[in-house]
């Protein structure tokens, strides 16, 4: 899976409110798109993420993929992709990343699959940039927001053909700004940049600081547009959806999990490491299904204040983690989102979060195949 911010333990999650298909905005005669989601994965790793190129890439993800989401009853998925991937460092168009990015596309429509086009990382911009020693410039430099909305507009001239029923456009993957109202101010400068080409195409937005559930309340967003829908991440609790992640200070916790229930006993947190236990103290607490619609109570009101549908664009569990406490996770994250009502897109498809291995062509994890499917969900 992506190398996630854990340093800050953002929370996250997804909620999706019922958009009437033929209502129309206060302010303009603008049509509700009928862009509707409940149920989808992320295709990740491969035009983002990725050092693969040329025949492995074209390789990596065909038609039959699409055909498969498509058979197991999936209704949509969200396609991650990467500036370095599209664009060279002089700003010139790498044409084999374009030629698979509309054919994904056109494999996803053939197969009855909705798709929404995420902007995951940007040279100016990057989740997980503390972590790997980088900057993000892209909120205090006035040529790289420029940069970045050139991207939209190059994205739009090559997707605008696509139905607004068929295609979204994910602003930006996990904004990661010093002060919320940067990402706000730049929310508003790529909204009135792609709506004067594209006023009917559905715009993804997250939260600032990686998406997360508790920074919904500072989020602002262009009122009266109806084509948004609000997204965030969820993965907590991260000492169990991460056990064992090699990238994040979680990962260093080998001592007992309980799901539900107390997470962490306090005999395994008074053993853990001193340099953990600042990190631990959350999740020597109660973990169960109560915990997780608490924690989405923020983004499901902002989304219900302004109208739109809200959905958890990621969540997951690496795949190394106890099968069975993955699975207690996977189905009370489930009985939430359905319960509110909440679209959801899992991380991944073919990762080390996801279902499907490539190599083998095979269900890497059938349980969790039948369990987002609902196939088992007792």
């Amino acid at each position: 899976m992506k190398k996630i911010m854990m340093l800050a333990l953002a929370f996250v999650a997804m909620a999706c409110t019922p958009v009437d298909s033929i209502a129309q905005t206060d302010s303009t005669a603008q049509t509700v798109n009928n862009f509707t989601i409940k149920r989808g994965t992320n295709i990740s790793h491969w035009l983002s993420q990725s050092a693969e190129r040329g025949e492995a890439r074209r390789q990596h993800i065909k038609e039959e993929d699409f055909a498969r989401l498509e058979e197991l009853g999936f209704d949509f998925v969200r396609l991650p992709i990467d500036e370095e991937q599209f664009w060279d460092e002089q700003g010139k168009k790498l044409p084999e990343a374009w030629q698979l990015l509309t054919q994904a596309l056109d494999w996803a429509g053939k197969h009855h699959l909705r798709t929404i086009v995420d902007m995951h990382v940007i040279r100016s911009h990057n989740f997980n940039a503390v972590n790997e020693g980088k900057e993000n410039v892209l909120f205090t430099s006035d040529e790289a927001q420029q940069s970045y909305i050139d991207m939209w507009y190059q994205l739009s001239d090559a997707l605008k053909t696509y139905s607004t029923d068929s295609v979204a456009y994910e602003l930006m993957n996990e904004p990661v700004a010093d002060e919320h109202e940067q990402w706000n101010k730049l929310i508003f400068k790529a909204h009135d940049a792609l709506r004067e080409r594209e006023p009917q195409r559905i715009l993804v937005i997250g939260s600032n600081k990686w998406q997360g559930t508790w920074t919904f309340k500072y989020l602002r967003i262009p009122e009266g547009d109806k084509n948004i829908i609000l997204s965030f991440h969820y993965y907590e609790p991260q000492a169990l959806t991460h056990y064992g992640a090699p990238w994040t200070p979680i990962g260093k916790y080998h001592g007992k999990l309980t799901y539900p229930g107390r997470l962490i006993s306090q005999a395994d947190y008074d053993a853990s490491s001193d340099s953990l236990k600042p990190i631990l103290t959350q999740y020597a607490s109660d973990w169960n299904l109560e915990r997780i619609a608490q924690d989405f109570r923020d983004a499901i009101e902002v989304a219900k204040n302004y109208g739109v549908q809200l959905y958890c664009g990621e969540w997951g569990v690496y795949e190394p983690v106890d099968r069975e406490l993955a699975y207690n996770w996977t189905r009370d994250m489930l009985r939430v989102f359905d319960k509110y009502n909440i679209a959801w897109a899992s991380w991944c498809y073919d990762n080390d979060f996801g279902f499907w291995d490539q190599k083998s062509q095979s269900f890497k994890d059938r349980p969790l195949v039948d369990l987002l499917t609902g196939k088992n969900n007792k």
